[in-house]
């Protein structure tokens, strides 16, 4: 499993309402192209985000479900991206001073992605995720 912090200005509740909004989920998902629908209840347990992953002409269409969650504290989400697999991501929101310690935690828990070695899993994502905790922290500062 990969796992990345990082630390922001912005408060949890501030972070928090970047992550309850399903329309900037391709704002700071490394990898989102667009987002197709945005199910009514976002994020509560079930609601999904209907996104499309790559470039044109070449996307692919497929949804984020929220599994778990805890306003303004953690939420936990099962990513689909067929033929990819599927991801378990779970973000956690803890509070720092008068900021934020954001945690990412993901790994590819169904199909071609579990097949890849753990440690060589674990660093692709890995760096994939510094780039979205950077994009989360700017988005969720840049509302504060």
């Amino acid at each position: 499993m990969a796992r990345n912090e990082r630390v922001t200005t912005a408060t949890p509740e501030q972070v928090w309402e970047v992550l309850a909004d399903g329309w900037l989920y391709p704002l700071w998902v490394v990898g989102a192209s667009r987002i197709r629908g945005v199910d009514d209840g976002w994020p509560a347990v079930g609601t999904r985000i209907h996104h499309s992953f790559g470039a044109w002409p070449f996307l692919i269409d497929d949804a984020t479900v929220v599994q778990e969650v805890e306003p303004g504290t953690r939420i936990r989400l099962r990513a689909r991206g067929w033929p990819m697999g599927e991801a378990g991501i779970t973000i956690t929101l803890r509070p720092e001073g008068t900021g934020t310690r954001l945690v990412l935690e993901e790994d590819a828990v169904k199909g071609p992605g579990t097949l890849v070695p753990k440690p060589l899993r674990g660093a692709g994502i890995a760096v994939r995720n510094v780039e979205a905790l950077r994009r989360l922290a700017l988005l969720a500062e840049g509302r504060a």
